[in-house]
């Protein structure tokens, strides 16, 4: 099998590169070395891409904090990013190497980093593209694997020795590009219509005080699946990288993003194994105690397992936390998880659901154990052989609280029609779910929220 995606060449050694010398420098200086194509320290290259172009003038993304009640990340003291970053603390980057420079391995120091143009993270210190060849190592290659772990030969065990090493050590190397870590107090922001993350995972891990707005991110592309024989019953192919992750995190705000699989859709991936050999894993999840997020007016599109919320039943240490607010999103080509959800407390009004012909489709709100979801005003558009009771599946469930659906234009109760068309299969769920939304802004009926998606959500459309 081929492995030309990502492209380019070469992995050079990665370091930070230090700061001696350079931080002599003035500002005009490093500018001026900017332009001239010297190569700079990665700091400096953040500092030079910020000092030699500020934000237009107008309204500045940057310095915007989420409003009052709107949702769970205006709880308590609100959500604010960098907001409060001092001038020395504000940059404009262009290339993988300024942006991880400017978020400086993820510390808590407050930053405004704004993205122009688009970014690959599969490229080298000196922006060169990389190959998932490239990041092979200790002579592993996809037809080796699969050689090594073919079920009919291998069995159930889970893969170990030469070939799982090399692939595990492969992939270390694709992570330390890939993986960016968002500390606290951060706002990440697109400059203008045509900011794009490409191939990045980015990494919010015990942070709080966290914006992420007005960003394309797409195509997180794992080189290296792993095969687990007892997934599923057959085994599946487990990948990497969630566009966005969020883990022990809090007080998030994502906003006006588009995110998916653009350009390398998992369904063209060949088989192996008997199942489809998966690049990609979530575009965006919550999980590990996360709590207090917001995520509005973003677009999830032409992807498998879109977002979870709670990643174990047994992690009963998320009670009480998981607190996730999900408004005017689109999910568009979405197969599954539009969220899953696992004992949090996650309200889901005036999103819009579109089911493209062909999709693949299993459901899109996945109700799993202690989860509390609080459903209002949402619009489902499928095509014919999609029935309202597939919209909504559980897992060791109890209740759900939905009102205001509207499904091909007319008004559903999808809480009885999943009990009466699932019993048997799936225990009833019961409409109390213990909770009610206080922190919300305006909710519109499921029609006018329908048009306002299509008008106003992803990146670029703020408006």
């Amino acid at each position: 099998m081929s492995m030309a995606h990502p492209q380019g060449r070469g992995v050079p050694a990665i370091s930070r590169a230090p700061r001696t010398g350079w931080a002599r420098l003035g500002t005009a200086a490093l500018a001026a070395a900017a332009l001239v194509g010297l190569a700079l320290p990665a700091g400096a290259q953040a500092r030079a891409g910020a000092q030699a172009e500020p934000p237009a003038p107008g309204r500045d993304l940057g310095r915007e904090v989420l409003g009052a009640d709107d949702g769970w990340a205006a709880e308590g003291a609100g959500t604010t990013g960098g907001a409060a970053a001092d001038d020395a603390r504000v940059f404009t980057v262009r290339t993988r190497a300024q942006l991880a420079a400017a978020l400086d391995g993820g510390s808590p120091v407050p930053k405004i980093i704004y993205v122009r143009g688009a970014i690959d993270a599969n490229t080298d210190a000196r922006g060169r593209p990389l190959s998932c060849a490239d990041y092979a190592t200790d002579g592993y290659t996809t037809e080796k694997y699969l050689a090594a772990y073919d079920p009919r030969r291998w069995g159930g065990q889970k893969p170990s020795g030469p070939q799982e090493d090399a692939r595990a050590a492969s992939a270390a190397r694709q992570a330390e590009r890939v993986e960016l870590a968002v500390g606290s107090n951060t706002t990440l922001v697109g400059v203008g219509r045509d900011a794009v993350l490409k191939g990045a995972s980015l990494q919010i891990r015990d942070a709080s005080n966290v914006i992420v707005r007005n960003l394309e991110l797409r195509d997180a592309y794992d080189c290296f699946p792993v095969w687990q024989p007892n997934t599923g019953g057959l085994g599946d192919w487990k990948t990497a990288y969630d566009n966005i992750w969020l883990r022990g995190a809090t007080h998030v705000w994502v906003d006006h993003v588009t995110i998916s699989d653009k350009g390398h859709p998992d369904a063209a991936e060949p088989t192996y194994f008997g199942r489809n050999y998966l690049r990609h894993d979530g575009l965006l999840d919550i999980t590990n105690g996360s709590d207090l997020v917001t995520v509005s007016w973003s677009r999830f599109a032409d992807h498998d397992k879109a977002m979870l919320i709670g990643n174990s039943d047994t992690a009963t240490g998320d009670r009480g936390k998981l607190r996730v607010t999900l408004h005017h999103n689109s999910f568009k080509g979405v197969v599954q998880r539009a969220p899953r959800v696992r004992f949090g407390q996650v309200h889901v009004y005036n999103n819009a659901y579109e089911v493209p012909e062909g999709t693949d489709y299993r459901y899109s709100w996945g109700v799993s154990t202690e989860s509390r979801i609080y459903a209002e005003n949402n619009a489902f558009t499928t095509p014919g052989h999609v029935e309202a009771a597939d919209l909504v599946k559980s897992w060791n469930g109890s209740a759900l609280h939905q009102s205001g659906a509207e499904f091909n234009g007319y008004r559903v109760d999808l809480l009885a029609i999943h009990n009466s068309y699932n019993s048997g299969s799936e225990r009833d769920l019961e409409p109390d779910v213990g909770w009610t939304p206080a922190l919300h802004g305006r909710i519109d009926g499921a029609t006018k929220a329908v048009k306002d998606v299509a008008r106003g959500a992803g990146a670029g459309r703020i408006g």
